[in-house]
């Protein structure tokens, strides 16, 4: 079986590592798609969609990397054309897994199955906070995977979260 998640990762956290070993744990395979991938160097979307991808990657033993493949989703205009264009870009999968409300409507709406996945502290474990704290100097690194902070680090995230 072969599952999908869709996830802007801005940047890849503890709780995006969750959503993948939680996804893993029903599939044999799991597509992984970098939403927003057309937009970077935004307050919302700072990290470009290769820096994303270095972030999971670099977050995952070589067995789960051996079980995902990482597509590009872009922003499109129309959001209900936005699914078709998921399924021009990532092969045929079985199952999507998100707990974005509106990913529910538009996949649920195609008749496609959607599993919701369990949010690890989603209190402490948001993109938006953790950019937060970068940006401001605070500790933010029990946050990411060892691999995003690396990224992190080598971008120099506080400087360009400073500059947006």
């Amino acid at each position: 079986m072969i599952g999908l998640l869709i996830g802007r990762f801005q940047p890849f956290h503890l709780g995006h590592l969750d959503a993948v070993k939680f996804a893993l744990s029903s599939v044999d395979e799991l597509l992984i798609g970098i939403g927003s991938s057309n937009r970077f160097n935004e307050k919302r979307n700072p990290f470009t969609a290769a820096e994303r991808k270095e972030m999971i990657e670099s977050s995952l033993d070589e067995f789960t990397l051996g079980k995902i493949r990482i597509y590009y989703i872009p922003d499109v205009d129309n959001h209900e054309r936005w699914t078709y264009r998921v399924d021009e870009i990532v092969p045929k999968y079985d199952v999507v897994f998100s707990n974005d409300e509106f990913t529910h409507t538009l996949f649920g709406k195609r008749g496609i199955r959607v599993i919701s996945v369990p949010l690890k502290q989603r209190e402490v474990l948001s993109g938006t906070d953790i950019r937060v704290k970068i940006r401001d100097g605070l500790d933010w690194s029990g946050l990411v995977p060892e691999g995003t902070k690396k990224v992190l680090l080598k971008i120099n995230a506080k400087g360009r979260l400073t500059n947006l």
